[in-house]
Formats: C-alpha cells, structure tokens, sequence
C-alpha cells in the first residue's frame, strides 16, 4: 500500500465578489472539484498559467485558507480549518517556499533568527541546540555559520531562497510546498536552486508538491503532473506520460509557449550567451 502523504478529493473554492452599489454579489468558483495525491519521496507539480486555480490549492494544502466544501488529508487526517483550528504538530508538517525570496524574509531579522525562530516556538530545545540545528542546515543549504549574523539584505536572490528553503525545512515537515520558487530568479540561479531541492529531496526523503507556471522547468524535479486550467485538473500524469504524449489541447499550447527551462537548456543557453560575448555580439 502506498504511502500517501497529501490528498485531496473534490475540493472545491469560491470567492464572494461584491456586486457594488447596485450589483449583486456573485460568486467565482476558483477551483471546481479537485482530486490529487502525492506520496512520500515524490513530487508533483501543479502546472498551469496564471488565475488556473493552482496556487489557491497551495493555499489549502499550507492551511492558509479553508476549502469550500471536499475533504482535504495530510498524512491520512482529515483537514478542515474552516471548521476546526489544526495542531500545532500539523502545521509544522507542511511548510511553503514563496515564489519572491525578497518579500518572504524579514529584513530587521538575521539570518540565524529566522531559523531559530521556528524552532523556539515550536520545540524544547536550548538555544544552543536551536544554533547548532540551524548552522546544520545553512549548510545542507550550501550556507556556512557565517552567515547566522548576517541580514537579508546581504544576500543575493538565490542566498535568500536557499534561507527561505531552509526555513522552511527547520521543523523537518512531511510535505513542501514550492510555490513558483525559482521563477524570480535569474537562469544560472535557477539551475542551482534545482539542483539543491533535488539533492535534499533524495538525502531527507522529502515530499514536494511544485507550482509552476512552467512545464519545462517540472520537467527537472517531478515525477507526476497536474495540468490546470480555470480552476479543473484538465491532464495529469506520470512526467513522461505528459512530456511524451500531452493529450489535452491546453496542455499542448502550454508546451508550444513556453521556452526550454530545464537544468540542462539553461546551462546551453548560458553557454550560447557567453559565446556571443566572447565574439562580441
């Protein structure tokens, strides 16, 4: 039997949109009866463009907003914070990445505080176990203790989202959500940023649910795909099903549109603009 780590079935979301003076409210169905699962050490990617309803599922993955109506379980317990408020332990089970490591860290707080922060609030260990814990994981983050007193300002874009990803791996979640998490950044830090959820996914047996507008760059790191358009899964798949043989009409514009971003395209067309330097063009 598998080991199944989120799951949801018919999940629904809607918004109420005021009418104004005269109108009447009406209501805006963001997502329309969504079913998904995800197992340990797996990840699947929610792809779709902009407003298609994925990262309102994050959302209600994250427990930051309730779904509508469906039943939503995070490792095989029923969720529902619109009717009863989730424990502590099951917060810290699912942890999100936002997609701007510029707006998602505090800047009067350092490096070392972001970390710990989670860790005093959450557990009993002694502020020296909380340091050595987060000196730990800057460094499978490939940060050194040099940088527990430095602040975000000091970093570059991708140092930042590698803070962020390891804040959010402080409390050892089950589940990571990985909203859009390399789209603000440049191709070569795209790459690297990669490259290390890969790594850390194969050395913590992570499980990692990646929103993307971009299905060349899923390609790289999941093993299923969720195609979404207009709040409905319109395709999904195992990553070769849907690379090999797309059978939806929205899933093939998707590919149409979108340019090469793997690890792999990435390091070519870095390549390619190196040697247009390089000549002088």
């Amino acid at each position: 039997m598998s080991d199944i780590v989120a799951e949801g079935r018919k999940i629904t979301r809607d918004y109420i949109i005021p009418g104004g003076m005269f109108g009447k409210p009406r209501t805006v169905q963001a997502l329309k009866g969504i079913d998904f699962s995800v197992e340990r050490g797996k990840t699947l990617a929610l792809v779709g463009e902009s407003g298609c309803g994925k990262s309102t599922l994050a959302r209600i993955i994250t427990m930051i907003d309730p779904q509508t109506s469906g039943e939503l379980k995070l490792g095989g317990h029923v969720v529902d914070i619109a009717r009863h408020r989730p424990t502590a332990e099951m917060r810290r089970r699912v942890q999100i990445v936002f997609q701007n490591p510029y707006g998602s860290l505090n800047p009067r707080q350092k490096v070392g505080d972001v970390l710990t922060e989670p860790l005093q609030l959450n557990t009993d260990l002694s502020a020296s176990d909380r340091r050595d814990k987060a000196h730990d994981m800057l460094k499978k983050v490939g940060l050194g203790p040099e940088h527990y007193e430095r602040y975000p300002h000091m970093f570059s874009g991708g140092q930042r989202q590698r803070i962020a990803i390891a804040r959010a791996l402080i409390l050892n979640p089950s589940l990571l959500v990985l909203d859009e998490p390399v789209s603000a950044l440049d191709l070569s830090v795209q790459a690297q940023i990669l490259n290390l959820l890969a790594d850390l996914q194969d050395e913590l047996q992570l499980t990692y649910i990646f929103v993307s507008h971009d299905l060349s760059v899923v390609r790289y790191i999941c093993d299923e795909i969720m195609v979404m358009y207009f709040g409905e899964v319109v395709e999904r798949g195992t990553r070769d099903e849907v690379f090999t043989d797309p059978k939806h009409d929205y899933t093939k514009t998707l590919f149409a549109a979108t340019p090469r971003a793997d690890v792999d395209h990435i390091r070519a067309r870095l390549a390619a603009k190196q040697a247009r330097l390089a000549a002088g063009g």
